[in-house]
């Protein structure tokens, strides 16, 4: 792969699967499929929203340790990119991505107490294309 950052930006810009994972109080690894990230930069952060209340909210805040995973059907091709997830409630962090129609997950609107931010910060990666996998490092 000449250029990670194009070339991964693309997968995950058609992507129709977005799946996060984390670390459950047992110490399993759990998966949840996810909309899409609300905003990116590059391929190394991304912004999701979530419900505050929700399981993986409570397991990212004991263990940051966390993977994203991005699926083209189409091409049958996937990206794993693994890092640490932040739970973000502030005023700043929810207004950067709240959107028009937002309210039909977080009825009290951009300060629904249920309504947080999950960031990612990924450090590396493993893309898969064309019967062969590669690793990446994140600068």
């Amino acid at each position: 792969m000449r250029d990670p950052v194009q070339t991964i930006g693309n997968l995950i810009d058609k992507s129709n699967l977005n799946v996060v994972n984390y670390i459950d109080e047992e110490g399993y690894p759990v998966s949840r499929a996810m909309l899409a990230p609300r905003e990116r930069d590059g391929i190394r952060t991304f912004w999701f929203t979530t419900n505050t209340s929700s399981n993986k909210v409570k397991c990212y805040r004991e263990n940051a340790q966390a993977s994203i995973y991005f699926v083209d059907k189409r091409f049958y091709r996937g990206v794993c990119l693994m890092g640490t997830m932040e739970v973000l409630e502030t005023a700043e962090a929810k207004e950067r991505i709240w959107r028009d129609g937002d309210t039909m997950y977080y009825e009290e609107g951009v300060t629904d107490p249920d309504y947080c931010v999950l960031k990612f910060t990924a450090v590396k990666g493993r893309y898969y294309s064309n019967f062969h996998s590669e690793d990446f490092g994140i600068q």
